[in-house]
This record gives structure tokens, sequence and C-alpha cells, in this order.
């Protein structure tokens, strides 16, 4: 039988292990979001069309929810430290390849070679905060790794406009690709040891499989998927990707604006996620939180798509946006709790590869949606181009939410209140 009580973080030094995780996936974060504020300037110098931009953004998330069940499998049988570290040399080696590439197809590759680096650097350190901390703390956990870790969205945003104005964006590249090796030599010093998930012996490689299959069999696996596959992906493809965009054609802002503008829909969602993390635990459980969360989010997609916004209004709604999309460490939090210890690297892993996947599904599916809206005849894509994202956003998200409102929810405080 495997042991369901977390070990004791009282020996460790928590910062430190808190930091450097929250160090880590900050990497992530701002790869997979630093598209965005150079994607106009990426289209013009490499004359790329809304579909070819959508590819190597989305390049990222296809490689990164790829790797996620080998993730997941090698998280449960080698421990999650060594699964990080090892994939992070494929996350340095894929920056410098960004910073160095002579052509898109190297960017390209190099976008995969970035996902696939960045694949444990969120499940790794949840599986660490579900092995050694009480699993009463786990949402407010990834609440605060994935609030602190948004530092490198934001970073994202109007830092690197500024240093690739300054300086370029291959050595804005450069420097990232130094600071991630650091901080995965750091990561060997402050995080502990692998912590077994248990007292079992080693599965077998059949017993390992035999566990996906099982992680997929367990009730409302699919409910909760089916919204990984669109909550995520609605603010990744709108801040992450086509916000900048939007700000340049429909707007006429240039590479600092954009990156200025782009700041209040980082930092509204870094506090957002700080916001939403004790949201479980006051409403005593999860769905209540994300049918909240998502229902503002539908409501706010659908305003974008329907009302032509000024300047002003977009700031405001981006920073409004920010906030009701960040309600995705509850269901993530959600997500966890439908798994024994034993599956935890395993399911976590696989509901990943719906936020992930369903990222680099919408970055991809909307680039070709503005490419079939057309370019206006000064070059630039139109504003119907960017409301017709914004609607179809909206609708996949509201669709998912409605089978979500079937799922079971064993958060502890529903049985605690008798529901």
């Amino acid at each position: 039988m495997l042991s369901s009580s977390p070990a004791s973080p009282r020996t460790e030094p928590v910062l430190a292990l808190i930091a450097g995780l929250v160090a880590i996936y900050g990497i992530s974060q701002f790869l997979r979001s630093s598209i965005g504020v150079i994607a106009s300037d990426l289209a013009r110098e490499l004359d790329l069309s809304a579909g070819q931009t959508g590819l190597l953004s989305s390049a990222f998330f296809f490689s990164f929810a790829a790797a996620q069940v080998p993730v997941g499998i090698a998280i449960d049988r080698y421990g999650p430290k060594q699964t990080m570290l090892a994939t992070s040399a494929l996350a340095v080696g894929g920056t410098l390849l960004f910073a160095l590439a002579p052509s898109a197809s190297a960017l390209v590759l190099a976008r995969v070679l970035m996902g696939l680096g960045c694949s444990t650097f969120f499940m790794a350190p949840l599986t660490i905060y579900a092995r050694r901390f009480p699993p009463a703390r786990f949402a407010a956990l990834t609440s605060l790794q994935m609030g602190l870790a948004g530092l490198g969205t934001l970073i994202a945003t109007a830092p690197l406009a500024a240093s690739a104005a300054v300086f370029g964006w291959r050595s804005s590249f450069l420097v990232v690709a130094a600071i991630t090796a650091f901080i995965a030599l750091a990561l060997i010093w402050v995080v502990p040891r692998d912590a077994p998930a248990g007292d079992k012996v080693r599965e077998t490689w059949a017993e390992t499989f035999r566990g996906v299959t099982t992680a997929f069999r367990t009730p409302s696996f699919w409910p909760v998927f089916f919204t990984h596959l669109t909550a995520y992906s609605s603010f990744a493809t709108v801040v992450g990707l086509w916000a900048g965009p939007w700000l340049s054609d429909v707007y006429g802002l240039g590479i600092n604006a954009r990156g200025s503008v782009l700041l209040v829909g980082a930092v509204a969602q870094i506090v957002g996620l700080l916001l939403w993390g004790r949201a479980d635990r006051i409403a005593g459980g999860h769905k209540v939180p994300v049918l909240a969360g998502g229902a503002v989010t539908v409501g706010l997609l659908a305003l974008a798509a329907l009302v032509p916004l000024g300047i002003g209004s977009a700031v405001v709604w981006l920073g409004v946006f920010g906030l009701a999309a960040a309600f995705t460490p509850i269901l993530t939090a959600h997500g966890k709790s439908l798994f024994p210890p034993a599956l935890t690297g395993r399911g976590i892993t696989l509901m990943n590869i719906g936020a992930i996947g369903g990222t680099f599904l919408s970055q991809s599916v909307t680039g070709l949606l503005i490419d079939f809206v057309g370019r206006s005849r000064d070059g630039h894509y139109p504003p119907e181009g960017y409301r017709a994202v914004f609607g179809a956003l909206a609708v996949w998200l509201l669709l998912s939410l409605v089978f979500y409102a079937r799922a079971i929810d064993p958060h502890p405080g529903r049985y605690a209140r008798g529901t």
C-alpha cells in the first residue's frame, strides 16, 4: 500500500526550495510567451504569414505537450528532481539555438527544443509539492508557483521589448540561456533528494504503462481534461501571441508601447493567480471557482469579439482578462485531486497535455483563422481577424465549461461541509 502522507517539509529549507522551483518555471513562462511582443517584428523580418507566426509560437507547446506522457512516467519512476534536471539541458540548448538561428525553420526547431526542455518545469515542482506538503496546501502552493513564476510572462512584455529595442532580440535570448543554465545548476543544491511516492517496490514497465491507461479511466478525467484544453490556452493565445500583433495592426503601437500594454495583462495575471489560490478553500470545492472564473473569461472574450474597443478600453480589457483567466490553479488542483498518490505524476502530466496541447491547437488554428480573414490593403490584419479569434476562444471555452459542470469534485472541503 502506498503511503498517502507526504514527507514533512520541516527539516528542509522550504523558502529556497520554492524559490528554485518558481525560478525554473519562470523560465518556461518567459519562453512560451516571448513571441508575442516581437511577433510583428519577426513577421516583417522573415516575411511570415499569420499562420507561420502561429506555428513559430505554437511549436513550443506542441513539443511540450508531446513530452507529457513520458515526463509523467519518468517523474513517477525516477523522481521529479532527476527528471527536471535532465531536461534543463534541452531548454538551454533550445534558447541558444533561437538566439543564433539563421532561418525561420531553425527558429521553429529552437522552439521545439525549448518546449521539450521546459516540459518538466511545472509538473516536477507540483509532484514535489504533492509529496512533501499536506494535500490541503496543494492549491495554494500551485497558485504560488504559477503566480510568482508569472514574472517570467511579465519579463516577456515590456522588459523584453526594451531589451530587444536596445540590444536586439538575439542578444536578449543569449542572456536568457545563461540565466537558465545558472538556475538549473542551482537546483542541484536547493532541491532535496527525490522523496519516494510511497513504500511500494518500483513498478515494472508493464505496470507503469498500465498506470497511464488507469489515469485515463479515472472518473471525471475527461470533463476536467477538456477544460484544461481551453482555459489556459485562452490567456496564452491572447497575451502570449495575438495581443501584440493586435495592438500593432489595429492601434498602430510600436514595440515598446506594445510591451507596456502587454505588461498590464501579465501583471494582472500574476495578481489573479495569487488571488485565486485560496478560492477553493473559501468555496469549499473546486468547481464553483472554476465555473465562475471561466464564465467571466467567456464574457470578456465575447465582449472583445462583438464590441470594437478603443485603445484605452483595450488596455483595461487586457487587465481584467488577465485577472479572470487566472483561475487555472484551481483547475490544476481539481485534476490532481482525482488521482491516487501512485499516479500523481502521470495524472497531472496528462492534465497538462490538455493545457499545453490546447494552446498549440488554439495558436495554430487562430493563425489560420486570421489568414482566412486576410490582410487589409496596407498589409496589416484588420480588426475583424482578431475579433474572430476572440469569438472562437469564447465558444471553445464555453463548451468545455458545460462539459466540466458534470465532473465530480473530491475536494476535502465538500465532505467537511457534508456535501
